[in-house]
């Protein structure tokens, strides 16, 4: 099968949903599919993840694609695409993300090829972005399907949308060595995210400080790259915390900071899958986040493979989960052994299954003879 996928760029460091991508497509491709690959950004940007050697690599150069898209850019894109996908002529297209799947499926409105766009966020989403909402609702028509990363998520939208929808989880892949929850002289609390207001990395470095002085041999490491970097350097030294508290950006082989570390903490408001806090589980690092955190819910298990922060003031209650699991290292120990069998069933090759039986399904009619 030919299948074209598009996102608006890999250049972005660190992306969780550019990093599936790139594990999805390579599973597509080592079956045997003849797939394509096309962002819109430069091949001077390199792009952050690797891309498997068998698979076609196209940039359509249009626009800044670190910054949020203007009329004109979407414009170019879908004629761009358009073009592309002539030449191309695959048998169904993939748009990952809301900035793909729209362009997609308007260049694809009068086309045979079918689309299926990717969703990788809540409709809460939605709220704040009132023309992205209305872009959604006018390119779903337009789509065969559209898939989201669980049921919570698919459940969060309207039931015109959610009645197209496919829940298809990420997959979570290559635990690799698993982390040691006792740690030695020096121990590590991971928090893995985007520097983004959703990940709330605010409020872990203040319930961080209140126990920093108690536990002088842990240190709060934060990965990830974002627009709140400033802001949060800022608090560090507010609080105290230069030389406790690490921000080193978006890293190549994250496979290391979940094994290096003791602890895990999500202080998302909110999640899509939680694809990190699934990989701490697959590596045997005890996780707390918040009881009330879609997509973090989902995946810690309370008093099973991590804690659960009840809903109320999240500053003291993620202080008081801090300080039990840093306290009690055979506690660590116990939650930490139960993570891999609790996210076993996101396996690679279980998800790029789900993957090729949508593709198959939606590509029924076969490659498309003209595109006008």
């Amino acid at each position: 099968m030919k299948i074209v996928f598009i996102i608006k760029t890999l250049a972005t460091r660190g992306g969780g949903a550019e990093r599936v991508l790139t594990h999805i497509i390579g599973g597509l491709a080592r079956r045997g599919h003849d797939v394509t690959l096309l962002s819109f950004g430069s091949p001077n940007d390199p792009d952050f993840y690797p891309v498997d050697a068998t698979i076609r690599r196209y940039w359509l150069r249009s626009g800044n694609v670190q910054a949020r898209s203007s009329t004109l850019e979407v414009l170019n894109r879908i004629s761009g695409v358009r073009k592309l996908i002539r030449d191309l002529r695959p048998d169904i297209a993939v748009g990952f993300m809301h900035s793909a799947y729209v362009p997609l499926a308007l260049a694809l409105s009068t086309s045979r090829v079918p689309v299926i766009a990717s969703e990788h966020i809540l409709y809460d989403h939605y709220h704040s972005f009132p023309l992205e909402a209305l872009a959604l609702r006018v390119a779903a028509p337009l789509c065969a399907r559209i898939t989201v990363i669980s049921d919570s998520i698919r459940n969060s939208f309207p039931p015109a949308l959610r009645r197209r929808m496919d829940a298809i989880p990420n997959p979570v892949v290559g635990a690799g060595p698993l982390a040691d929850p006792i740690g030695g002289q020096s121990k590590v609390l991971l928090n893995v995210g985007r520097l983004f207001d959703q990940k709330d990395q605010r409020t872990l470095i203040e319930a961080f400080a209140r126990v920093a002085h108690a536990w002088p041999d842990w240190t709060l490491r934060i990965v990830g790259e974002g627009p709140l970097r400033r802001t949060l350097e800022s608090l560090v030294r507010d609080k105290g915390l230069q030389g406790r508290v690490q921000l080193p950006g978006a890293v190549d082989h994250i496979g290391a900071e979940y094994a290096a570390a003791q602890l895990f903490v999500m202080s998302s408001r909110y999640e899509s899958f939680g694809l990190a806090t699934a990989e701490a589980l697959a590596h045997g690092l005890p996780a707390i986040g918040f009881a009330d955190c879609a997509g973090t819910n989902e995946l810690i298990h309370d008093n099973v493979n991590g804690t659960l922060v009840p809903h109320g003031d999240r500053i003291a209650g993620l202080e008081a989960a801090l300080r039990r699991l840093m306290t009690d290292s055979d506690e660590r120990v116990r939650l930490g052994a139960a993570g891999p069998s609790t996210v076993k069933q996101f396996s690679l090759e279980s998800i790029v299954s789900d993957w090729e039986r949508l593709l198959c399904r939606c590509a029924k009619r076969g490659p498309t003879e003209n595109i006008a």
